[in-house]
């Protein structure tokens, strides 16, 4: 299958060699002709799949001439909206579309002077979108299209009201596409009325991560899991590394910590400017840092090509964090490893992953690192200091008796 067989026309096809697409993902195979068919789309699919060109090129080709704001794409995140955009600049770069992006965390004059020179497809976050609009810098009354991307991560953030105040002030009669990478109930209950007959689109089992992701656990205390990183990345030569952190002020602990072992890492959060983010992760993608630490709230808006690894310095609380965590590696096709660091207090987290993936994560040590009292997560066998350790969930031993919560302090 090739992209012109999707019926796009010549000038995004230009567009599309020129980033060098080759063929359509199976996202982007299935969403295209059915978003240029008119239709409200409901696409859901891992994460590194393509999804963000799956909406934009038929955006661009069924948006009618004239002036005026005629897509919208509402993001939750600062990051995602650059990456977004940067993806629609792309596909119109033979085109005559003039495309922008809108978001907190900089200054309101440079974004409102873009918008006074007029945009075709805009992409924002709630807060800065309904600031503008507030102030009558953005006018929405010609929009076509709506796009909802990482719907579900905006009703986990809080966003959702902003989202319907934003509905409110659209056009009735207008397209909707819906796209993310888990697609929840609530999500759906929640928008349900906003849509008109979707078609639904659904790739793979979306709450298993890719299968060309090598994930294990490394069973550590608590207290060690900055001195296991340290040995980790040494002894293994991790050079693109991509940590998570469950909050701000432990990136920055973290990124202290590497930092005086000789490791060059930067920190991504919230309480950082977006010059500051925007800053790290383009040193990140230069190769000027080797390591970059990030909290969850970013975990979607990061989208940088060959990270080798993922690391969870600590677990995710909610366990679809996870899936989105370890799909910032083996992107667009590449293989990618993720290791998780799990103390004694993280047990039930790990639990709940393995049931939303419905895998069972193999256990692992790093060879000559020096552990103390740790959990262990198997009713029957504790981990070597070199050999894996299978792990079976703490269902049953090898008696088939059930063992309480499956582990063992070592």
């Amino acid at each position: 299958m090739t992209f012109a067989k999707l019926g796009l026309e010549s000038r995004l096809l230009k567009g599309v060699e020129a980033m060098g697409y080759t063929s359509p993902t199976p996202i982007q195979h299935e969403a295209i002709p059915r978003a240029l068919s008119g239709r409200d789309v409901v696409g859901c699919a891992q994460t590194g799949t393509g999804k963000t060109a799956a909406f934009i090129l038929p955006i661009l080709q069924s948006m009618s001439p004239g002036k005026g704001v005629k897509a919208l794409v509402v993001t939750p995140t600062r990051e995602l909206a650059l990456q977004i955009e940067e993806v629609a600049r792309a596909c119109a770069r033979f085109t005559n579309h003039r495309t922008a992006a809108v978001f907190g965390g900089v200054g309101y004059e440079p974004q409102k002077k873009q918008l006074r020179r007029g945009v075709d497809l805009l992409v924002a976050t709630p807060g800065r979108l309904l600031d503008l609009q507030g102030r009558g810098d953005v006018h929405l009354g010609k929009l076509e299209i709506l796009v909802l991307d990482e719907a579900d991560r905006m009703l986990d953030m809080g966003f959702w009201p902003d989202v319907r105040r934003i509905i409110r002030l659209l056009p009735e009669k207008r397209q909707n596409l819906l796209f993310s990478a888990t697609m929840s109930p609530k999500v759906l209950s929640v928008i349900g009325d906003t849509l008109d007959d979707p078609a639904e689109v659904r790739i793979g089992h979306t709450a298993t991560p890719v299968a060309s992701i090598e994930q294990k656990i490394y069973p550590v205390d608590g207290v060690q899991k900055g001195e296991l990183l340290v040995a980790l990345i040494k002894q293994r030569s991790l050079e693109r590394v991509l940590v998570f952190t469950r909050t701000k002020h432990r990136a920055d602990r973290v990124c202290r910590t590497l930092g005086r072992s000789g490791i060059k890492a930067a920190p991504i959060h919230s309480n950082r400017t977006q010059a500051q983010r925007q800053k790290a992760l383009d040193s990140f993608k230069e190769g000027k840092v080797r390591v970059l630490v990030a909290t969850d709230i970013v975990a979607r808006g990061i989208d940088i090509e060959n990270i080798s690894h993922v690391i969870n310095f600590d677990m995710p609380g909610n366990p679809e964090d996870y899936i989105h965590r370890i799909g910032r590696t083996a992107r667009a096709g590449a293989d990618g490893t993720a290791y998780s660091f799990l103390a004694s207090e993280e047990a039930d987290e790990l639990k709940a992953i393995e049931g939303l993936i419905k895998e069972v994560i193999e256990c692992e040590d790093l060879a000559g690192f020096d552990y103390r009292l740790r959990y262990v997560p198997s009713p029957t066998r504790e981990a070597k200091k070199v050999l894996r350790l299978a792990y079976n969930g703490g269902a049953l031993s090898g008696r088939g008796r059930r063992r309480g919560r499956g582990g063992r302090r070592r």
